[in-house]
């Protein structure tokens, strides 16, 4: 089977598990002005990858899938509870909380998963989106770096989906943005795959006060 097509199914949008109802942050940002053009817009994309994702979230997540392929089932689980603590407003939380549930139940029910990776899962008091994708991961025989270059890549579709429904943006604006910040995508997974554990952490002060300040925006198309 051509390993590409398991690739594309955990990268697609269609994977049910919610992701288009969280704009992280984004959404706030447009309503307050930060962002207002396509030219903002990018600054908070780039921004959001290469202060954030690449230092602390990227690099987890890898190791969550590094993990998994090698099934070390101590080290998952305690990489897991790390990414829970590290949540740092309750919409992120929330938001980790219900993707991970949603992958952990449609995995459970598909025979690529094995009993190991279910009895871990059963036994996660809160299923977070990186243990679980992780999983998913495994299942699908997809590489660790493959499976953070997905996650990336999904991570950008949705904020640019985001974007198209809050400022608006056009699908050709949209397509501009991508262009721009695809070697953004690349050094973030570089830098994930370079830096040693004792370096990561990111201080994005500004995501988390857009996050708690989205729990009191007035109108709101986005559960985060």
């Amino acid at each position: 089977m051509n390993p590409a097509w398991q690739l594309l199914r955990l990268a697609s949008p269609q994977l049910p598990i919610g992701g288009y109802s969280y704009s992280q942050g984004l959404e706030l940002a447009v309503d307050t002005g930060l962002v207002h053009d396509p030219a903002s817009a990018e600054r908070w994309i780039r921004d959001q990858l290469l202060l954030n994702l690449a230092r602390f979230e990227a690099p987890l997540l890898l190791a969550h899938c590094e993990a998994a392929a090698r099934e070390d089932w101590h080290a998952l689980d305690a990489l897991a509870e790390q990414h829970r603590a590290s949540r740092e407003t309750r919409e992120s939380r929330l938001e980790s909380r219900q993707m991970g549930y949603s992958l952990q139940q449609l995995l459970n029910d598909l025979p690529e998963q094995d009993d190991a990776a279910r009895a871990l899962l059963a036994e996660q008091e809160e299923p977070g989106l990186a243990l679980a994708w992780a999983l998913a991961a495994r299942a699908w025989s997809i590489a660790p770096q493959d499976a953070l270059a997905a996650w990336l890549w999904g991570w950008l579709e949705n904020q640019l989906a985001v974007l198209m429904k809050t400022l608006p943006l056009g699908q050709q604006a949209a397509q501009r943005l991508t262009s721009a910040l695809l070697p953004c995508l690349e050094q973030a997974q570089h830098a994930a795959r370079e830096i040693p554990p004792a370096r990561w952490g990111s201080a994005a002060f500004g995501l988390a006060l857009a996050s708690m300040a989205h729990e009191r925006q007035y109108s709101r198309l986005f559960r985060s």
